[in-house]
């Protein structure tokens, strides 16, 4: 995985971490308007996740990186996303997936004791093309 910089967030929190991922996956968007994109096609998405928090766990973690990859890495690598539950209803546009994925993340955030936050999901489609999905109201400066 190459380096990368992505935007900041301001926050109030001692400790923020960052774990890149990334997962092989097909979509399509299912309206006409969506042009070529309409067509089963497929991408490797390289995510970003920043994650923040006053308090560490029993290991000296905020969060064990390798739980946050597996979280998101076994449930979208190597599936065509419109087949997955998670966007049932929903056209998995980068966008879509970006939120999606912030909240699986936070779910399995809000289960620990130490309470750390999911403050952003970047989540880059092609070379060109990526996502930057914050949760609304989550003004952490």
């Amino acid at each position: 995985m190459f380096q990368q910089n992505y935007p900041s967030v301001q926050h109030p929190y001692c400790f923020e971490l960052n774990k890149d991922f990334n997962f092989s996956a097909a979509h399509y968007i299912p309206n006409e308007d969506a042009g070529k994109c309409m067509r089963t096609h497929g991408h490797t998405y390289f995510v970003n996740l920043t994650i923040a928090g006053d308090t560490l766990d029993h290991n000296g973690f905020l969060v064990n990186f390798s739980d946050l990859k597996k979280l998101i890495h076994g449930q979208f690598d190597h599936y065509l996303l419109n087949d997955l539950p998670q966007f049932q209803g929903k056209s998995p546009s980068t966008e879509i997936v970006a939120q999606t994925i912030y909240e699986m993340v936070q779910n399995s955030l809000d289960e620990r004791d130490n309470q750390p936050k999911c403050l952003q999901v970047y989540v880059r489609e092609t070379p060109t093309s990526y996502v930057v999905y914050r949760p609304k109201g989550s003004s952490h400066e």
